[in-house]
């Protein structure tokens, strides 16, 4: 099943994403996490591919597992970092083999505290892997990229920013799921920036529910989001109580939610972090509300 046609098909499409487990700690944890959001019927999960390309082979197992074993429609994460183009389309063989049919093409990061370099015979933008993987595979793939509602972390000019978002959307790419946000006013007018640019594709919001207040100063700081100040306020007052934070997360992710919903947002792609709680308690109380 490629994405784009349930998005033709005017689905509001719910989506979670999940990271390749470093232990067998971990991998029991995804697991339990998987069958418990299972029967919220997503209309697709995807998993992430590691800061330079690291998670490679473990993306590739998992992604096609999910879909081979837990009949999910399942989105592989595909990056540029430390690859040549013959290395990533052995990769893309391998999950064109595997049965995928969407992949979400990234440039990628770095290895932590490195700057971005391209390999030797690889790709410097997303946009250059959308062409390739267009010119190898033509339409037989759906195709996704991000966006950045508060421009990317090395493009903080936002005209910069969407003229690269054009020529993404341009290469080939079918629908945009974007960067986590805490502020909906962010991804309105990212949309209706983008609209004026003439992209027409589906814009996802990504939403990260918050389960600790150190967690999120991390992820923010990863990935250039802000956390408004008020919001911050009360996280930074329950920073030695997780579960405190956590009912605040829960609470402000799904408020966020029904903001984005009532306002046309498409769907809703949830970054798990490979727990099932929260995400669940709000896509449960979302379709109590009748917006899914």
């Amino acid at each position: 099943m490629k994405i784009r046609d349930l998005f033709k098909a005017g689905r509001r499409l719910f989506s979670f994403e999940f990271f390749p487990p470093k232990s067998e700690a971990g991998a029991a944890t995804l697991e339990r996490t998987i069958r418990e959001l299972a029967d919220l019927q997503p209309a697709f999960v995807s998993v992430t591919y590691g800061a330079g390309g690291t998670t490679r082979d473990r993306t590739v197992e998992l992604v096609t597992r999910i879909q081979r074993e837990d009949n999910i429609c399942a989105m592989a994460h595909l990056t540029c970092v430390g690859a040549s183009r013959d290395e990533i389309g052995g990769v893309i063989d391998r999950l064109v083999d595997g049965g995928i049919e969407n992949i979400i093409a990234l440039r990628g990061d770095a290895p932590p505290g490195q700057p971005f370099t391209v390999a030797e015979n690889g790709f410097a933008h997303g946009s250059d892997l959308v062409s390739y993987i267009r010119q190898r595979h033509g339409d037989r793939l759906c195709l996704a990229g991000a966006g950045y509602p508060e421009s990317h972390l090395e493009c903080r000019d936002p005209e910069v920013d969407m003229k690269n978002l054009v020529t993404k959307v341009n290469a080939g790419v079918d629908f945009l799921v974007t960067q986590l946000f805490f502020d909906n006013r962010f991804y309105f007018d990212f949309v209706a920036r983008a609209r004026e640019a003439g992209i027409t594709v589906p814009i996802v919001p990504g939403i990260m529910p918050i389960s600790n207040t150190a967690q999120v100063e991390r992820m923010t700081k990863m990935c250039g989001a802000t956390i408004p100040p008020a919001l911050f306020a009360e996280l930074d007052r329950r920073r030695d109580d997780p579960a405190a934070a956590q009912q605040l997360g829960v609470a402000q992710a799904t408020a966020q939610c029904v903001d984005l919903l009532e306002g046309g947002a498409p769907g809703i792609h949830f970054y798990t972090l490979n727990q099932s709680p929260a995400t669940r308690m709000i896509l449960t109380a979302l379709k109590a509300t009748r917006l899914t």
